[in-house]
C-alpha cells in the first residue's frame, strides 16, 4: 500500500513540476489574455484570435480534462508573452509564430474542443468584427 501511495504522490510531484517548468504556461493568466486581445485584436486578426478564443473556451469547461488544459495555457502564455520568436509587433509575420502554436495546441486538444466552444467563439469574432 504504501509503494502504491508513493507513486501516486510522485507521479503528482512530477505532474506539477511539468506544470511550472514550462515557462509560457506560467505566463498566462486570463487577465492578461484579455488585455492581449483587447490591445491587439485589430493587428493579430482573425485567423489569430479564433484558435485562441476556441482553446480559451476550451480551457473553461469543467470536462477538459487537466493534460488538455496544461497544452491551452501554455499556447495562450506563448500568445500573450510579448518576446517570443517572431516579436509581435514586426510587421506582417509578428503573429505568425503566435499562430503556429495555437493551431498546434488545438490539433493536440481536438477532441476536447466542443462545438459550444466553437460557437462561443465565432460568437465573440462576429462581435468584435461586426460580422452578420
Amino acid at each position: 500500500m504504501t509503494e502504491e501511495v508513493d507513486k501516486v504522490e510522485a507521479a503528482d510531484n512530477s505532474e506539477k513540476k511539468e506544470k511550472t517548468d514550462n515557462k509560457f504556461e506560467q505566463e498566462y493568466s486570463e487577465k492578461g489574455f484579455w488585455d492581449k486581445i483587447k490591445n491587439y485584436a485589430r493587428v493579430a486578426g482573425e485567423s489569430v484570435l479564433e484558435p485562441a478564443l476556441r482553446l480559451f473556451y476550451a480551457a473553461q469547461d469543467d470536462d477538459t480534462p487537466a493534460w488538455a488544459k496544461s497544452v491551452v495555457y501554455a499556447a495562450l502564455g506563448y500568445f500573450i508573452t510579448p518576446l517570443d520568436a517572431i516579436p509581435d509587433l514586426t510587421p506582417l509575420a509578428g503573429y505568425s509564430d503566435d499562430l503556429g502554436v495555437l493551431v498546434a495546441a488545438v490539433a493536440a486538444i481536438a477532441a476536447h474542443i466542443k462545438v459550444e466552444h466553437k460557437e462561443k467563439a465565432r460568437e465573440t469574432m462576429g462581435r468584435w468584427f461586426n460580422r452578420d
